[in-house]
């Protein structure tokens, strides 16, 4: 009571300067607490929200990633399609488009299954071609919706060939090496160099003369006769999704002089 009434050297009563000065501090402290406990709780809503936001855009980014796949896969497939078609109608020759539908269970030979059998017209022997060039052959028996393809790369599989620039002809077989595939009975005395396109020749009697096989890779002179020379194929076999099939029975094999040559008017779409 006394400290109420007796005033400090300010003016101010002694009890009030002592108790705020007190307060002051307490007040302080309390202050600091309650904004950090506010900053903590702001950052903590804060973070969740950030949270929140990054998980949306993740979602957001995963979705357009799929469906910028998705185009792209359209995209190419059209693409594919468009080269299949400008095949199709560069040639004389009746042909049908299929689908590859299936690879090859069997290790013991390379083959596709296309999506196209006897009902559609497809028969054992007939050639398979793509846009690139020549795939391979229909194999026997076929279904009535389906038929399985032996690719020119598998080591059983031949056609014959010859080369664009000096018309050297000879025998391209596959090989279990790369490249994949060699061109056999072409003479020491041949002029073939690396880079010459190498094409059907029709003597066969199924792959028709002028579709492009591949390219030599490397040609040497061999021991024998014959030159030893590799072939890489113009086909991308690991990648194969849509081919056409030529619609026309195998034939006995014919010099390669009279083997028919694909003209460049509209084939037979189907």
């Amino acid at each position: 009571m006394i400290s109420v009434q007796v005033p400090s050297k300010s003016g101010v009563p002694v009890f009030q300067a002592v108790t705020f000065g007190a307060f002051a501090r307490v007040q302080g402290g309390t202050s600091g607490v309650l904004r950090g406990v506010g900053s903590v709780w702001e950052n903590y809503v804060w973070l969740r929200g950030v949270r929140a936001e990054n998980e949306e855009l993740k979602r957001q980014v995963t979705d357009l990633s799929v469906r910028f796949q998705e185009q792209r896969a359209l995209a190419q497939r059209a693409t594919r399609l468009q080269e299949l078609l400008s095949l199709q109608t560069s040639t004389s020759l009746p042909t049908l488009a299929a689908e590859v539908i299936a690879g090859n269970p069997n290790p013991g030979m390379l083959t596709v299954t296309i999506g196209k059998g006897s009902a559609d017209g497809v028969q054992a022997d007939m050639a398979v071609v793509a846009p690139a060039g020549v795939v391979g052959r229909v194999i026997g028996p076929t279904a009535a919706h389906a038929a399985r393809v032996q690719l020119l790369i598998d080591r059983n599989a031949a056609a014959g060939a010859y080369t664009e620039r000096t018309h050297a002809g000879g025998m391209v077989v596959g090989v279990d090496h790369d490249p994949a595939l060699t061109m056999d009975l072409v003479s020491n005395m041949a002029d073939v160099k690396p880079g010459d396109l190498v094409m059907a020749s029709g003597v066969d009697g199924i792959y028709p003369k002028g579709f492009t096989i591949g390219r030599v890779e490397s040609s040497e002179r061999g021991s024998g006769l014959y030159r030893a020379i590799s072939v890489r194929p113009s086909v991308n076999f690991s990648s194969l999704d849509e081919v056409l099939v030529v619609l026309v029975p195998a034939r006995s094999a014919v010099p390669e002089d009279s083997a028919p040559t694909p003209a460049a008017t509209v084939g037979t779409v189907k």
